[in-house]
């Protein structure tokens, strides 16, 4: 265990650019047979928990549109694939997203795959062998020291890129891939993150907010918020954010706010605006040039021009920097989810997964 700067988290963040440019090496033979079986089927499931669950969520919108699968393509969370829905039939495949390998309810999913003679694919970290009996195996990065997953999770957005390219043969998508290890590494050097997590510690909530593909990042912001440094956070939907949970915001919060361009940032407009007018200041995560959202934000980052459905792979970044700063700011250890803390590590005990 590390005790202090820079912990395991913030050395994961920083590989994020090189993985991503090493991440499609060795997994061209893998990707190209998985996709040769995938092209064929009545339905395309992809599962997870956790960060991995946000991946999925991303995986379902890239095979739905990049991958022209449409609605075969959809996002079931694993504990409700093992739990509740029907067992797969020999037309379905099964993606399990789980960096290590070792949640019971993912490995469950792929078992009930394999025995109704569905397609399973794994996309699991180098290291791991509890997705073993996957029929293809997509590996991302090696086993993360730190338990708040970065590069495992980027790196798995860029692999269920690849697939939906090599499923639809877009070489489109395949350039665009190409260059996100550049604008990645521009990101991390671009912001004084120190400034930023000072001027918004102590917040009484953080609010993350996003649509489209970046609903994923919001929900996977407030969850590194919640490993880091313990913060009460909360990752919505822009639509649905706007159906009820904006009352409780106060002057006393942060709204992150992960608006791109795309279809949801008229969206994201109209929750930064209630925002405004309730005191809550914006973060604003916004596309190249955006004004009028910068605008209505006490700051902004930029992320370049990108295909919005591969605009996770780069939003989510600033939001780990933030998260890890915050952390600094708080005292708090990134990596151990409190497992260093009596109480916390007592409390893993009860329970397994």
């Amino acid at each position: 265990m590390r005790t202090g700067h820079p912990f395991y988290m913030h050395d994961a963040i920083y590989a994020q650019p090189g993985a991503l440019r090493l991440v499609g090496r060795g997994n061209e033979t893998a990707l190209a047979a998985a996709a040769a079986r995938l092209r064929g089927l009545d339905h395309v499931l992809l599962a997870g928990i956790g960060t991995s669950w946000h991946a999925a969520l991303v995986g379902e919108l890239l095979l739905a549109h990049a991958g022209r699968l449409g609605y075969r393509a959809r996002a079931v969370h694993s504990f409700e694939l093992a739990g509740y829905w029907p067992p797969p039939d020999a037309q379905t495949g099964v993606i399990v997203v789980s960096h290590r390998g070792s949640k019971r309810y993912s490995r469950e999913a792929l078992e009930q795959t394999k025995l109704s003679g569905g397609v399973s694919i794994a996309v699991t970290g180098k290291g791991s062998d509890g997705l073993a009996l996957a029929d293809f195996t997509l590996r991302t990065v090696e086993q993360e020291a730190s338990r708040a997953h970065t590069v495992s999770y980027t790196t798995a957005l860029a692999l269920l890129a690849r697939l939906a390219a090599e499923v639809s043969g877009d070489d489109e998508l395949r350039r665009a891939l190409d260059g996100l290890a550049d604008h990645q590494a521009l990101l991390l050097g671009q912001e004084s993150w120190e400034d930023l997590a000072r001027r918004f510690a102590d917040r009484r909530r953080y609010y993350f907010v996003g649509g489209g593909p970046n609903t994923a990042t919001a929900l996977e912001g407030a969850l590194k918020m919640s490993e880091a440094n313990y913060a009460a956070a909360f990752g919505f939907n822009c639509e649905q954010f706007l159906h009820g949970p904006w009352v409780a915001m106060t002057a006393q919060d942060l709204l992150v706010l992960v608006a791109p361009s795309g279809p949801s940032r008229a969206r994201c407009l109209d929750v930064a605006r209630a925002a405004r007018e309730v005191g809550t200041p914006v973060l604003a995560v916004l596309g190249e040039g955006d004004r009028e959202l910068a605008a209505l934000a006490a700051e902004t980052i930029e992320i370049p021009p990108v295909p919005e459905l591969l605009s996770p792979i780069l939003a989510v970044v600033p939001l780990q920097l933030l998260t890890y700063h915050l952390a600094l700011e708080a005292g708090t250890n990134p990596d151990t989810m409190r497992a260093h803390e009596p109480p916390h590590g007592r409390a893993r005990e009860a329970f397994s997964l």
